[in-house]
């Protein structure tokens, strides 16, 4: 950050009193500027025994699978915005969604939250940020084509607890070093 969003002056990167890490300070109106992580939902979309899975339309990672998932905005919650994704990505709808798993990301300072959930009347199509959707079964899973690590890590605990007829909440952390 260079410019104060307060007041426009120059910013510099110092540790406040009081705090141990450095932060963006205004040289003129001393406002402290933090950097958060940001925050994504997804759903795990489920039609019998298969998932809907999005090729993205839009980079990063164009032309790769993943699970319908995306920023959170302002003004909603994680379930709204997981559900809104959905909409956008794959033009599905959930019904009786469910939280199921958290993913810390502390190398690009991101947080993932999942939902899964049942489309409802099995009803979908390619949204505007995706060149198609499709439903998989774990065995037609494109795996080598994954967008993202965190969709690779939820969709093998989505599978696992199918096999034993658990919803769990999985949580885990994926590094910048995570192989599958």
């Amino acid at each position: 950050m260079k410019f104060c969003s307060e007041c426009g002056h120059a910013t510099s990167l110092e540790t406040p009193i009081g705090d141990n890490r450095k932060r963006d300070v205004c040289i003129n109106c001393d406002a402290i500027h933090y950097q958060n992580p940001k925050i994504i939902t997804g759903c795990i979309p489920v039609f019998e025994d298969r998932v809907l899975l999005c090729r993205r339309a839009i980079e990063p990672r164009l032309g790769f699978w993943t699970l319908p998932a995306g920023f959170m905005e302002n003004n909603e919650t994680c379930l709204e915005a997981a559900l809104r994704e959905c909409a956008e990505e794959a033009n599905a709808h959930i019904d009786n969604p469910v939280f199921c798993g958290l993913f810390d990301l502390p190398h690009i300072n991101q947080v993932y939250l999942f939902y899964r959930g049942y489309i409802s009347n099995g009803s979908f199509s390619p949204g505007i940020e995706s060149l198609e959707v499709s439903l998989f079964k774990e065995h037609e899973i494109p795996w080598q084509d994954l967008a993202f690590p965190v969709i690779e890590l939820m969709l093998k605990h989505h599978f696992e607890d199918m096999k034993i007829s658990h919803a769990g909440i999985q949580t885990g952390t994926i590094n910048s070093s995570w192989k599958s």
